[in-house]
């Protein structure tokens, strides 16, 4: 019994003492972990138009704008200005089954996605009603909004548009954004119904 222990301890050992081996073996960094730079969030990022991300209010025209125009191109370069090169686009539905949808993209895949339904359709957003919130550099918006062809016509979607940037210092950007579109068993709040 007494050496069955013994051959136990021993195995148990043996992980600890593999570890520290290889532990040694590497090199130290020359900096700590806790001292390294953070990866620069914006790195890859176009150059914004200074007036496009100089407020709130400046960086919403903008988003809405940049996706909005007759069928054709969009100024892609523009619309990659306006968000931190890791941000996040997300549209969540129902499926007729009554699932949730939930379809993430990056902005590249929103670019790719919506591009090519931008070059053989129409597209005009809105704003209706940006409800906005700050708290020291974040800030998040509740952005109803409505869709059209043509400017002029029925709107063919409504919904809202979450929205949340980050002001560094030197201008807003856009993290992520998050939208439902409306239904008939999700009807928009009427205080975000109209402007």
């Amino acid at each position: 019994m007494k050496s069955a222990l013994s051959f136990l301890a021993a195995i148990l050992a043996l992980p600890c003492f593999a570890s520290a081996q290889s532990s040694s073996a590497q090199k130290p960094s020359a900096t700590p972990p806790s001292q390294q730079p953070a990866p620069d969030p914006f790195a890859g990022a176009p150059a914004a138009k200074p007036d496009d991300v100089k407020s709130l209010d400046a960086i919403l025209a903008a988003l809405y704008d940049v996706i909005s125009g007759p069928a054709g191109e969009r100024d892609w370069t523009r619309f990659r200005s306006l968000f931190i090169p890791t941000a996040r686009l997300t549209s969540t539905g129902k499926a007729p089954d009554g699932s949730i949808l939930v379809h993430p993209n990056a902005v590249d895949d929103y670019v790719n996605r919506a591009g090519a339904f931008f070059l053989k359709t129409g597209f005009f957003e809105s704003a209706l009603v940006n409800r906005i919130q700050t708290y020291g550099n974040v800030a998040q918006v509740f952005s109803s909004y409505e869709s059209r062809h043509a400017p002029g016509e029925a709107p063919f979607a409504r919904g809202i548009n979450s929205i949340q940037l980050l002001n560094d210092g030197k201008r807003w950007w856009i993290v992520s954004i998050l939208w439902d579109s409306e239904r008939p068993d999700n009807p928009l709040p009427t205080d975000f119904a109209k402007p």
